[in-house]
């Protein structure tokens, strides 16, 4: 929100300076952003008529003015402005003035011809950002008077950043009253007479959107000037706030929306049929909006029509068809209340952002409508002239909100602040906000203005104690008592754990937003139970995350296209499951995604790019730490590279294994639409339970020897280690201590198509020594089980 420091205090008389003003703002929560000051320096510049323009007689784009600075006084000054002509007022900087940006006025001669001042445009002046000619003042402005005077200068622009639940300083007024109660002033009175209506032209309104639009308030003003200009007081506060003037009844509607806070339109009433209505608007629907673009909007959007019709986009932006222009004679002015959940992302939804969507997604005072249009009914008069019909006004009361009194205790107030405060300044700040208050016997009832919308419970009430007494008053204390010191579960491996294990083997932890593109979704085929977002940040954040991957795969993206050759990433985060009538489901995992060489460029080892055995070392040096035996199965989901894929599952010696996720390469077509020029390994898992342990147990190391028996069985190339070792551990039982694989062989000796693995089975018992019936029974039993359930066959 921007705004005009002279146009605040005209709402909150105040002595404090503008940089107490400004920490101020900033104190009660209204954080300044920007403060740009204007016209600091213009002693010298008066108002000054044009009184001859000639030709330059050595340059074609200068003339020579004779200009009238008053006081009898006549200047020659040479000026190359397009708009220098004769009887314009313009502002005249006379010799010896300094300008605002450090110019120092001096007798110059120009292509021979001498100039004692120089006639300014409103940049030169440091008021605004135009410097396309002179800054032409209006026919009535005094020659001879200071400019500053005329422009109501010295004045800054002031820009503050809100937070969503301040709506109510969205108007200079509603930031008046949190002004008047950190500076013990008051707000002056808002004297806005009813304009009595002058003649009977009127148009019905009907409301047919229930609680989306409780209230809408329309106004005939016939015979309106609009080719009328806008006055300069006005069209300079617009500027100082960051609005361009555009025309009189366009200006007039932002100058109100500006000073009380209400979004207001004008429509050209001879291009109105009437009734004048609002609904939700219907499948297939289309509008042509004043910025010249096609709407399509569907159900979930308000649209006020004229006999049925589609005129406006309610909330968001007027139509085309029906916009007042310089020749409007007529005006049906618009002022209405929406609810915020009607109008919330609305706008973002086209690709918008105007100032009355900004304005009602957060909230604007219901009882505000009939106010407004009686403040633009007023100034229209005063400067377009006019003949204004009655106020028509539609309200829902039964949707519009009520005020509610709430109670606010006095030991509660001390007890969450920490501090005493006394009851006549708690009275003084809460009326200076506004509220209406009624003292009882332990405190007050407190009424909030119907503006504030984020005043509803009593905590709320003392949040606005505290902002306004300021926060550096309330006392820094330690907690008492003891805290209780909760150890670790022994159940599960930190995450803390989990991340120094993947910085150790190279990876970079990521920490992506929990929202993603629903395109960048589609080309990953996960929009599977995509959780949509009723207020996105963006429309490029409209759905939660359904995997790490689309975000962490993004980001390894543009590392690679930022000349990043070697990129090994990690995110540990949540994702997001949509379940029908309840709360989206939250679900921890942990992903990693790598691309480009196996090892840093280095001489002592050779450059090999990263395959699926580099990250599933990775991934095993995770399950290490919790102890997890992972066995990998064939997959093929769509966005895998077939062939180069495996879904990650966590053996469970009770036959309860789990499906943690998947590992793999990504398919080449979904790089290619990611725009990724190199291959790409990754893995996904559900972190809970890769992470699980089963509580240590203490042991003693057995005291008797161990057995080892190697073999080597021949089996099909299809057949993996994890499911031989599975098989081998089933049928050895218990007595198997341990099982390494020390050798793979495929060439002479093997038949095509095979391959003979290697096994040193360890076995050995905690209480006695093995008898070789024992192992002769173990071993037995191995190789019959692998030759039954894998084919498998004893090398010979």
């Amino acid at each position: 929100m921007k705004f005009s420091e002279n146009w605040l205090r005209q709402h909150v008389p105040t002595t404090a300076t503008r940089d107490e003003l400004v920490a101020t703002l900033t104190a009660i929560g209204l954080e300044v952003e920007e403060v740009t000051a204007l016209g600091e320096s213009l002693d010298g510049v008066v108002v000054a008529q044009i009184l001859s323009a000639e030709k330059h007689p050595e340059a074609d784009r200068l003339q020579v003015c004779q200009v009238d600075a008053g006081n009898g006084e006549i200047a020659q000054i040479v000026c190359g402005a397009p708009n220098a002509r004769a009887g314009l007022k313009a502002p005249l900087a006379k010799v010896g003035a300094v300008l605002p940006g450090g110019m120092q006025i001096k007798p110059a001669k120009l292509r021979g011809v001498e100039s004692f001042g120089m006639l300014c445009s409103a940049k030169e002046l440091g008021t605004d950002g135009d410097a396309s000619g002179l800054l032409e003042l209006p026919e009535a402005a005094p020659v001879g008077q200071p400019v500053s005077e005329l422009l109501g200068l010295p004045d800054a622009s002031i820009e503050i950043k809100l937070t969503p639940n301040r709506a109510d300083c969205f108007g200079v007024r509603g930031i008046a009253f949190d002004v008047a109660a950190a500076s013990g002033g008051a707000v002056a009175p808002l004297a806005i007479a009813p304009v009595p209506a002058a003649s009977d032209a009127r148009l019905d309104i009907e409301l047919n959107a229930g609680a989306d639009a409780p209230r809408y308030c329309g106004r005939v003003i016939e015979g309106v000037d609009a080719s009328a200009k806008t006055p300069l007081w006005m069209a300079e506060r617009l500027r100082r706030s960051g609005v361009r003037p555009v025309s009189l009844l366009v200006d007039v509607t932002q100058y109100v929306m500006l000073e009380l806070g209400q979004p207001m339109h004008a429509f050209d009433r001879d291009l109105l049929t009437g009734p004048v209505g609002v609904r939700r608007a219907r499948a297939g629907e289309s509008l042509k909006l004043l910025d010249g673009r096609d709407a399509r909007v569907d159900g979930q959007f308000l649209l006020v029509t004229d006999a049925g019709k589609p005129v406006a986009l309610a909330g968001v932006m007027g139509g085309f068809d029906s916009r007042v222009t310089e020749a409007s004679r007529n005006v049906f002015l618009e002022s209405a209340h929406f609810a915020p959940h009607a109008i919330i992302g609305r706008s973002r939804k086209l690709g918008l952002h105007t100032d009355a969507a900004h304005r009602f997604e957060r909230g604007v005072d219901p009882e505000l409508p009939r106010t407004a249009i009686e403040y633009a009914t007023r100034l229209i008069l005063d400067i377009a002239g006019g003949t204004p019909g009655p106020v028509v006004e539609a309200a829902l009361i039964e949707h519009l909100p009520q005020p509610q009194a709430i109670t606010l205790r006095r030991a509660r107030v001390a007890r969450v602040l920490g501090l005493e405060i006394a009851d006549g300044e708690i009275e003084r700040i809460l009326t200076a906000l506004g509220l209406a208050v009624d003292a009882s016997a332990d405190g007050w009832q407190v009424t909030a203005p119907s503006r504030r919308f984020d005043i509803a419970i009593e905590e709320d009430l003392i949040e606005e104690i505290a902002r306004v007494h300021g926060y550096d008053a309330v006392p820094t204390t330690l907690p008492a008592g003891a805290s209780r010191l909760v150890a670790p579960s022994e159940e599960t491996v930190e995450d803390a754990s989990v991340r120094r294990q993947l910085a150790a083997r190279d990876y970079l932890e990521a920490i992506n937003y929990a929202f993603v593109d629903a395109d960048l979704l589609a080309k990953w085929g996960l929009t599977e139970g995509a959780v949509t977002l009723a207020n996105p940040l963006s429309a490029e954040l409209g759905v939660m995350r359904t995997s790490l991957l689309p975000g962490l795969v993004a980001a390894l993206g543009r590392n690679a296209a930022r000349q990043q050759p070697r990129v090994r990433l990690f995110e540990l985060g949540n994702v997001f499951t949509a379940i029908a009538d309840a709360a989206p489901l939250h679900t921890r995992r942990i992903a990693a995604v790598a691309c480009g060489d196996a090892v840093a460029e280095q001489w002592g080892a050779a450059e090999r790019e990263i395959g699926f055995h580099d990250l599933k070392g990775d991934l095993d040096s995770l399950a290490a730490l919790s102890g997890a035996r992972l066995d990998y199965r064939p997959s093929k989901p769509a966005w895998a590279h077939p062939g180069r894929s495996a879904d990650v599952w966590r053996l469970d010696d009770r036959g309860k294994d789990v499906r943690l996720g998947w590992i793999g390469q990504l398919h080449p077509r979904l790089q290619q639409a990611l725009e990724i020029d190199t291959d790409v390994v990754a893995f996904e898992l559900d972190l809970v339970p890769l992470l699980a342990r089963p509580l240590p147990q203490a042991g003693g190391q057995s005291k008797y020897p161990s057995v080892r028996r190697d073999l080597a069985f021949v089996v099909a190339e299809s057949v993996s280690w994890a499911a031989l070792s599975a098989s081998v551990r089933k049928a050895a039982g218990p007595v198997l201590r341990d099982l390494v694989l020390f050798d793979v062989y495929q060439g002479k000796g093997v038949e095509s198509g095979c391959k003979s693995l290697a096994m040193g089975l360890i076995l050995q018992e905690q209480s006695r020594t093995l008898t070789d019936g024992e192992v002769d029974a173990a071993i037995a039993a191995v190789t019959t089980t692998l030759q039954q359930e894998h084919d498998a066959a004893i090398r010979g």
